[in-house]
């Protein structure tokens, strides 16, 4: 309940309990199963091609989202520019919401949606608000390169690093934000992308 309340916040869906979404998703899987199951049982010709029609429908839909996702590429960005901040934002309000943009930053070596300066935008992070949070003008401890030598995880490698010059910051957190290694990932690994869809669509097919 609690993963599903934050989803509002980070989407901005305000108003719409995500569980809605989860049973209409439900009942689409199940009444294309069962259509396609007692179709193919009762070799009922209605339900295979009602089946066969939802089937292709869902094919063309992914295919167009793809495509338009390829052409809109900034609106895109900018989508998931403003996700990100709102996953900042609300970072210390649920644990589990946590630990993702941990892991996250940790395993991409990124820091923020477009760099460590986005962590402003939490009230914990804020170098200019009056929190006396001991966390203003740092980063999460995720953000930091990890030492080899270090056997225990330091939660507070981040602190007050963002009081230092930024030709500091290189050698203590990552400065790439996280929008940009994602970026970055997609070229290296187009065709295991292109694989899973094609892959997917076969399956549907």
């Amino acid at each position: 309940q609690g993963v599903l309340s934050d989803l509002t916040k980070v989407t901005g869906l305000h108003g719409l309990d995500p569980v809605v979404l989860v049973l209409l998703v439900g009942i689409v899987m199940f009444t294309l199963g069962f259509a396609g199951c007692v179709g193919a049982l009762r070799e009922n010709i209605c339900l295979l091609k009602f089946f066969c029609g939802a089937i292709v429908f869902i094919f063309l839909l992914e295919l167009a989202v793809a495509v338009m996702a390829f052409l809109f590429q900034d609106w895109v960005r900018d989508r998931v520019k403003e996700f990100f901040e709102n996953n900042i934002k609300s970072y210390r309000d649920d644990i589990d919401l946590q630990n993702i943009i941990d892991s996250l930053q940790r395993i991409n070596h990124c820091c923020g949606a477009q760099g460590p300066e986005d962590w402003d935008f939490n009230i914990y992070f804020n170098c200019n608000s009056d929190s006396k949070s001991r966390e203003k003008c740092g980063v999460p401890f995720s953000c930091c390169i990890p030492d080899p030598a270090q056997k225990v995880v330091n939660t507070q490698c981040g602190y007050d690093i963002r009081k230092k010059s930024k030709n500091q910051w290189e050698d203590q957190i990552f400065v790439k934000g996280c929008i940009h290694a994602l970026e970055a990932w997609l070229p290296r690994n187009i065709y295991i992308v292109a694989g899973v869809f094609i892959a997917i669509s076969l399956l549907q097919v």
